[in-house]
């Protein structure tokens, strides 16, 4: 296994990973990234063979685990109860309660909402410039999971506040501030959510908690602390991805000239995927061995990780044609940028609807639209998203 280097918050690679990327395809299936100390899979077969096996999960085998820092407990006691987190049985009654709940019908029946919401924030943005990604991108997915829950739409900004603290979490620049940061934020969003879904058992209403609360399957629900993380977990995700994915779309189509057509009913869905596929919000999904492995001709131990690096699979020149190439037209073939297998992203067509919506509003309203300075990659790896996505309308 050939071994490779690179920084993941060295300040070229943060504003440009895929040359990297397309270094480390050629070497063969897996290889080792000295920097994490971890096996990797960049290949578009490669990764989606290990996301589908299920001799690799999420689950640090018990007597492998390290014990959690007591100042960090907080943040792991949410976790502790996270079907991201989890396998089977664990994973598939949890994912299975909350998709009783999180439907495709209830989601469809917030298009309406996304589409009002969105021409909203823009009737509200300031003459001359202003900043897409706070104004627009992250507004748009946290208010829609804010009454999706049925918490208050002008606690928006707070739940943002605790979402970005336990997201740092999973960043290459992880520190004790941003430990510290993530428990205080684990321990408030927690007590918040307890106090609406102890209302909800109270008063029901038709709103995802409730909803989430009358999930049974073979007579059993979701407990107290299983709602408090699947409430934030939902939020956390879905507002990760969704964000940096509308701000890494907009950046993308402004850059390229993109014709406005390629936001046309008739050919948004391609755009959208397209947008997935070229510059995703998520470039590391972790696997870890459930048992001694044979992977690719190489020897995995048991409770080994493996790197499924999504965003390299995505440009894999055996996968697609001129990878590289932004290509709205681009026939739809599936991407990883979700995710596959057990653990496929379950807010991804909520992610796929917000960005079919909001793009073709934002730049019909905004036919001038353009580029105000040249958007900066924030240091966020395994994470890839903008500093903030200054236009000129």
């Amino acid at each position: 296994m050939q071994h490779v280097r690179q920084s993941p918050t060295a300040a070229d690679f943060v504003q440009n990973p895929y040359p990297f990327y397309d270094m480390i395809r050629p070497l063969g299936d897996l290889v080792w990234w000295d920097d994490y100390d971890m096996v990797c899979a960049a290949g578009y077969d490669t990764v989606n063979a290990i996301l589908r096996d299920r001799r690799l999960g999420r689950e640090m085998p018990a007597d492998l685990r390290a014990p959690v820092p007591e100042h960090l407990t907080p943040f792991y006691d949410i976790e502790a109860h996270s079907m991201l987190e989890l396998d089977p049985p664990r994973h598939t009654r949890l994912r299975s309660l909350v998709l009783r709940a999180f439907t495709s019908r209830r989601i469809k029946e917030l298009a309406p909402e996304i589409e009002a919401l969105s021409h909203r924030l823009i009737d509200q943005f300031p003459a001359g410039e202003v900043d897409l990604l706070t104004a627009y991108a992250q507004k748009i997915p946290v208010i829609i999971i804010a009454r999706l829950l049925g918490v208050p739409e002008d606690m928006a900004d707070q739940l943002l506040a605790w979402s970005n603290a336990m997201v740092a979490m999973y960043q290459a620049r992880r520190t004790r501030s941003i430990e510290d940061a993530a428990a205080t934020a684990s321990t408030e969003f927690a007590v918040f959510m307890r106090s609406y879904i102890d209302q909800r058992r109270a008063t029901p209403a038709d709103d995802l908690i409730t909803h989430l609360i009358a999930a049974e399957q073979d007579g059993e629900k979701l407990t107290t602390e299983e709602l408090i993380t699947t409430c934030i977990l939902l939020l956390n995700a879905g507002h990760e991805a969704t964000v940096h994915s509308m701000g890494n779309g907009i950046k993308t189509l402004l850059e390229q000239d993109t014709p406005r057509s390629a936001l046309a009913p008739d050919r948004v869905e391609t755009t959208v995927e397209e947008i997935f596929r070229f510059d995703p919000p998520l470039h590391i999904f972790m696997r870890i061995a459930r048992e001694d492995l044979e992977l690719f001709g190489h020897s995995i131990k048991r409770g080994q990780s493996i790197a499924c690096l999504l965003a390299t699979a995505n440009r894999d020149p055996a996968a697609y044609d001129a990878p590289n190439t932004f290509n709205p037209k681009r026939p739809i073939k599936a991407n990883t940028s979700f995710g596959g297998g057990l653990h496929f992203c379950v807010g991804a067509p909520l992610a796929r609807l917000e960005l079919q919506i909001a793009l073709p509003v934002l730049f019909s309203r905004l036919p001038e639209l353009r580029l105000a300075e040249k958007p900066q990659y924030a240091n966020v790896y395994h994470f890839h998203g903008l500093n903030s996505l200054r236009i000129a309308c």
